[in-house]
């Protein structure tokens, strides 16, 4: 569907292993034959879109994340101010990058990172190392160890910004967001543990700087089936589901904005 005069731009949003509906998403959008010129991403969705710029299926992409185990003890970190070190995940996208920066991609990339000094949003592009932006982008706060890129310390993007639409609008001709962070209303029963309250805390965060980016695309896809799902998801077959999800969210709007396509 792409012709040479529309350049599809696509932002995806921060969530852990509920960004892997992005790579659903983008299973989708390449079989209509659309395929995104310029990619934004924070957290899981610089992850999914380092990889899909790097030339990964999206497919291939869902295996990435299945082959990935993170959540091991012999990863733990107690020396550092994270309980996850963020150097054995980096030995992950070591194997996919190398030492490849952000501008030797085919697909324009930004990434967004929070620079916790200053308290300032980074986005990252060109002449910075892919897999040193993925890791700052990516380290959840209390979970993955800070990352330091020159001298500065960086953690999640989506501190500031997890659905960075804004980064890439008025780049593309038809923009198209993925956020996977559904906040529905839940039952106290379901905030039992540190971890349940923590992780609904960063979602309502994570809510306040969405909200305002969902009205800046062209087309939204927000599967709220995924408010069923973890952000630190184990299972294989709950990861193959989260894939299908993306896909079918993205099928079932389709029928409602392909008039709107360039």
């Amino acid at each position: 569907m792409n012709n040479n005069s529309t350049v599809f731009g696509l932002a995806l949003s921060g969530g852990g292993h509920k960004g892997i509906a992005h790579a659903g998403v983008l299973q989708f959008l390449n079989e209509q034959e659309i395929f995104p010129e310029i990619i934004s991403g924070t957290s899981a969705g610089s992850i999914v879109g380092g990889l899909y710029a790097n030339g990964m299926k999206p497919k291939d992409i869902l295996t990435f994340f299945k082959s990935v185990s993170l959540f091991s003890w012999t990863h733990l970190s107690f020396r550092k101010a994270g309980f996850l070190d963020a150097d054995q995940f980096a030995r992950y996208l070591d194997k996919e990058f190398g030492d490849k920066t952000i501008k030797e991609l085919d697909i324009e990339l930004y990434i967004s990172a929070t620079e916790i000094e200053r308290g300032k949003l980074k986005i990252f592009h060109k002449n910075t190392k892919i897999v040193s932006a993925i890791l700052a982008s990516s380290a959840f706060p209390g979970v993955f160890s800070p990352v330091i890129i020159n001298n500065k310390v960086y953690s999640d993007g989506g501190i500031l910004n997890n659905y960075p639409v804004n980064t890439i609008q008025g780049r593309c001709d038809f923009l198209i967001g993925s956020n996977v962070n559904p906040v529905l209303m839940y039952n106290q029963t379901r905030f039992t543990s540190i971890k349940s309250v923590a992780l609904r805390a960063f979602e309502i965060m994570m809510m306040q700087n969405t909200f305002p980016q969902n009205e800046l695309c062209d087309w939204h896809i927000q599967p709220e089936a995924l408010a069923n799902y973890s952000t630190f998801e184990t299972s294989k077959k709950r990861m193959d589901e989260i894939f299908d999800i993306g896909y079918q969210e993205a099928k079932k709007n389709f029928e409602k904005i392909k008039d709107k396509l360039p």
